[in-house]
């Protein structure tokens, strides 16, 4: 089975993808946080899990799009629940990649954090 799994970091992904592999599943880790701001914390997720994928030799696709000014436009008008756009907008672009390029099963590293919504993650990824 080959799942596509979102990561929001490395640190997220440690306790990811290991159990996953164990399980007999096919990971491949896909970067995709227009979200994270100011850049220079983008570029630094994004760098380590490029390091990270690289030292243990698992495949990364990356999605390439810092975005400040949409993300901002989104949410201007309902910044309570920025988050739950964040999730939304994140799993629908990991859904879509997913079934664009053969992957019949996605999952995200969000649902690893003790710091997010699991809830709401849960409920953005419900669509798909």
């Amino acid at each position: 089975m080959k799942v596509l799994l979102h990561c929001c970091c490395a640190p997220c992904s440690l306790s990811c993808i290991e159990p996953l592999e164990e399980a007999g599943i096919e990971v491949t880790a896909f970067w995709y946080n227009p979200n994270i701001h100011p850049f220079k914390e983008y570029e630094a997720r994004r760098d380590c899990l490029i390091n990270y994928t690289n030292e243990i030799g698992l495949p990364l696709l990356v999605k390439e799009e810092y975005g400040l000014v949409p993300f901002c436009k989104a949410v201007i008008n309902n910044v309570e629940n920025r988050c739950g756009y964040c999730y939304y907008h994140r799993l629908e672009e990991t859904a879509e990649f997913a079934r664009d390029n053969g992957f019949k099963y996605f999952t995200t590293t969000l649902l690893a954090s003790l710091y997010q919504d699991h809830d709401a993650i849960k409920k953005a990824g419900e669509k798909y």
